[in-house]
């Protein structure tokens, strides 16, 4: 795993205020990332298991981890939140939206638990042939960080065709864009949970954002998910 102390936030921040998302390549090696994905056969590390045709989100299937998180991604979690909060709290200022996120990202845990949001919101997903994920929001409850983070556990090409992760922004009064992020196994994609500001010739507006899979053409396809605020 990269030494999260080393990397250089500004040209994050400023692909993040630019286009919603931001790319840390190679967080995890190719071993980690297998690891990761061995563990999805191991049901005690998690508290539910949701199939996604079920309810209609798509094909394939997640699974939340329980408390208390394997140690790495306690540590992930923690680790990214706080430079994160950085930027979080600036997107409040220019949309002038009176919610300050905290410094630490157990503070922001007694939020959640204050509103009843008491589960783990950390997920690995699975996706097979004809897998795909529809568009949506993890908001999960009143409490909810503006950024999420996925890391594929898969390589795209090799392990598995299509799938691509894909951002819809939806502008006041216009049509919506699309736009799919090419990364690769082991990289951190960091973007955006339900809206970011944009500037506009009278202050900052808001963008609503979603996001979601494309259909696996062959193969499979894992990813874990980290988000950082517990679901109600």
């Amino acid at each position: 795993m990269i030494e999260i102390t080393t990397i250089d936030w500004l040209p994050i921040y400023q692909s993040l205020n630019e286009k919603s998302y931001a790319i840390i390549r190679s967080f995890f090696s190719s071993e980690e990332c297998n690891h990761f994905a061995e563990r999805y056969g191991q049901p005690e590390l998690y508290r539910s298991v949701i199939d996604m045709q079920r309810y209609r989100f798509g094909k394939g299937q997640y699974k939340y981890f329980a408390y208390p998180l394997p140690d790495q991604l306690q540590t992930i979690r923690t680790s990214l939140y706080e430079p994160l909060a950085v930027i979080a709290n600036q997107w409040m200022a220019h949309l002038a939206i009176d919610n300050k996120f905290p410094q630490l990202h157990h503070e922001l845990i007694q939020q959640c638990a204050s509103k009843n949001q008491l589960r783990p919101t950390p997920l690995i997903l699975h996706y097979e042939k004809g897998g795909f994920n529809t568009l949506h929001q993890d908001l999960y409850g009143y409490v909810y960080f503006p950024f999420q983070v996925v890391f594929p556990l898969s390589q795209q090409g090799i392990d598995f065709e299509g799938g691509e992760f894909v951002l819809i922004e939806q502008l006041p009064r216009a049509q919506s864009k699309a736009e799919v992020v090419s990364i690769n196994k082991g990289d951190a994609l960091i973007f955006t949970t339900n809206f970011r500001p944009i500037k506009g010739t009278k202050g900052f507006y808001r963008a609503k954002m979603k996001h979601g899979v494309s259909p696996l053409r062959s193969g499979e396809r894992y990813a874990l998910g980290i988000i950082f605020h517990d679901a109600g």
